[in-house]
């Protein structure tokens, strides 16, 4: 059974923020550059009041999983403005993929990615072909 899409709001002044938890790799980016904002332990745990709204989507677009984005009236994520498709290899991690993507699965299901997507390298992953954050967990290298 295929788990359906979620994305969770949350607003900081004129910035809405968007969480897609399915998108999420648990890579902890969030966490390690505004531990004041994210704290999986608590609920909620994301508090967008302990920080700047410059300090947020520099945080969001540091994201890279694709999981977090923003909107805001009269401006658009950078992750919303990529042209072409670009691809980066994330030392002991993922295959970052950004821009538009139609992903054909071994069952032949087309599925549109946009923005960030993040496609496992390592073979581990429970969500193949994308990354779940299995890569640290079994020490991968590469």
């Amino acid at each position: 059974m295929m788990q359906k899409d979620i994305t969770k709001k949350y607003v900081k002044e004129d910035l809405t923020i968007l969480w897609r938890p399915k998108k999420c790799i648990h890579a902890a980016v969030c966490v390690k550059m505004l531990p004041e904002v994210y704290n999986p332990q608590e609920r909620p745990w994301l508090k967008p009041e302990n920080a700047t709204v410059a300090q947020l989507k520099a945080q969001i677009e540091a994201c890279p999983s694709g999981a977090l984005g923003w909107e805001m009236v009269g401006e658009k994520n950078q992750e919303q403005e990529v042209a072409g498709v670009q691809a980066t290899v994330r030392e002991n991690g993922p295959l970052l993929v950004k821009g538009q993507l139609e992903v054909t699965g071994i069952d032949g299901q087309k599925e549109m990615k946009s923005g960030m997507t993040a496609i496992c390298r390592c073979g581990a992953s429970q969500n193949k072909p994308y990354c779940d954050g299995a890569h640290a967990k079994i020490s991968f290298k590469g």
